[in-house]
């Protein structure tokens, strides 16, 4: 089974992409003794994948997943997309991020409130990208709502009115953009 490393150290996004990565070994930059924070400083969502498996292969000497995703809200012109994880800083809590969009949000009603959520994973090894994209659309609830997930989960709502936190793992795991954009990087791994 080939071994690759996942470039970050969210316990979510490692049990997501082991979910769908079976018939590989992920492993996590703590299991490989790399304690590497890569800056997102990209423009792009691909270009900050895209750095982050570059940057950890390098340096562990193996084959290595970078991701970024994000919320992309049409209304707020895809605010906060790229900046999702830290438009209010590196220290803001997953709470007070949603809190604040919910307060921009304030007073938009319908359609509105559509939102989609992109996710690009990068697989770097021996000098090539393969690049992976996934998204799914959806739009910002009124409130927080449920206890799954991470980061915008709880404001995230799918079409069938529940949040992204209001559902299982396990159900996110077969409908999520990060799903989306690890079966699409598979099939291209697949074929390589």
């Amino acid at each position: 089974m080939k071994k690759i490393v996942a470039a970050t150290n969210n316990p979510g996004k490692i049990k997501e992409m082991k979910a769908i990565l079976k018939d590989y070994e992920l492993v996590t930059l703590k299991d490989v003794n790399c304690n590497i924070k890569i800056e997102e400083d990209q423009e792009t969502f691909e270009g900050n994948a895209k750095k982050k498996a570059k940057e950890i292969a390098k340096v562990t000497n193996m084959p290595c997943i970078g991701d970024d995703s994000g919320l992309c809200i049409d209304a707020l012109g895809g605010f906060p997309g790229v900046y999702t994880s830290r438009f209010l800083g590196e220290e803001a809590a997953d709470n007070q991020k949603n809190e604040a969009i919910l307060e921009k949000m304030k007073g938009l009603e319908g359609e509105q409130r559509k939102a989609k959520v992109k996710c690009v994973v990068a697989y770097f090894e021996n000098g090539e990208f393969i690049i992976g994209k996934g998204e799914i659309q959806g739009r910002i609830a009124k409130s927080q709502r449920g206890e799954n997930g991470f980061g915008f989960d709880p404001i995230f709502e799918l079409e069938n009115g529940k949040t992204y936190a209001e559902i299982s793992i396990e159900e996110k795991n077969t409908i999520s953009h990060r799903k989306r954009a690890l079966e699409n990087l598979e099939k291209q791994l697949t074929n390589h």
